[in-house]
């Protein structure tokens, strides 16, 4: 009778880890459909053309920030009003796609893999997943560097990525 409870126990911890996790179970969805002129706020590139690597910031039902990846999410997340947005107490609800499955993931409970050999559309990037184990699994197959939760992302290791990835100035 125990194992049958602890069986059941990790049966519904496991499913109450994936609906936290899903786009679903957020008050809001992430919209799916992005018109092709609309840009980054933070670098300017167009969103549309990078489906895969897409995030996204809403701050009620009808204002949605959309991104080229993580990296610009974060950028605009610990400085928003260097990039026109509203405070950061106004955010709502912080989308990503899980590297494997592209399935929208609550950004603030996904795991991020730092320093890989998997580059998007603006080069170093982080990697966001679903579960911590599919985070290892990529970061040994990738030669990543570190795994970090959304907490643990600074804007020192933001700042330091997209160092790598600024267009520079012709003189």
């Amino acid at each position: 009778m125990r194992n049958k409870l602890i069986k059941i126990c990790a049966i519904l911890s496991i499913g109450v880890s994936s609906c936290l996790l899903t786009a679903s179970s957020l008050g809001a969805a992430p919209r799916d459909k992005i018109e092709a002129e609309e840009r980054c706020p933070v670098c300017g590139m167009f969103v549309a053309k990078y489906e895969a690597w897409i995030t996204q910031i809403s701050v009620d039902e009808s204002t949605l920030f959309s991104f080229d990846g993580v990296k610009d999410l974060m950028a605009f997340y610990h400085n928003p009003e260097k990039f026109n947005g509203p405070e950061r107490s106004a955010f709502s609800e912080i989308w990503v796609k899980d590297y494997y499955s592209l399935k929208w993931l609550d950004g603030r409970q996904a795991w991020y893999v730092i320093g890989s050999d998997v580059h998007g559309p603006m080069g170093h990037e982080l990697i966001p997943f679903a579960s911590k184990e599919a985070a290892e699994s990529f970061l040994a197959d990738h030669k990543g560097r570190r795994i970090l939760t959304f907490d643990e992302i600074t804007v020192d290791i933001v700042e330091r990525l997209r160092a790598g990835s600024r267009m520079k100035t012709m003189n």
